[in-house]
């Protein structure tokens, strides 16, 4: 489920969002294509670099996409995918810690204070 406003995160956009990551070869896929950066990878490189090919590629790269962590772009005869929600993957370790330590009175392993 792909979101607008990664500051105004929900328990439902970040349990989409999660599901999108609960797959170790997803998971890959996008630790591939923010290791390579803002221009991206094309399909093949993609999958010569995570070892996830083909269909199976393209199922993940779709699940990705549709919860906006990635896009994929035709550039001429190639397809060029890159991770483009940096601001989101943030906003959802954010999520999980900033409830850290709230129901106890144990503060020293907060890690925003």
């Amino acid at each position: 489920m792909k979101h607008d406003s990664p500051d105004d995160i929900s328990l439902e956009v970040a349990a989409s969002t999660f599901a999108a990551l609960g797959s170790e070869q997803r998971l890959l896929v996008l630790l591939t294509l923010v290791r390579a950066g803002p221009s991206g990878l094309s399909i093949g490189a993609l999958g010569e670099r995570s070892s996830v090919t083909g269909s199976t590629l393209t199922h993940h790269m779709k699940l990705l996409a549709q919860a906006g962590l990635v896009r994929q772009e035709r550039q001429g005869r190639s397809i060029i995918c890159a991770a483009v929600a940096y601001d989101t993957v943030r906003a959802l370790s954010d999520y999980l810690l900033r409830s850290c330590c709230a129901d106890t009175d144990c503060k020293e392993h907060h890690p925003h204070g």
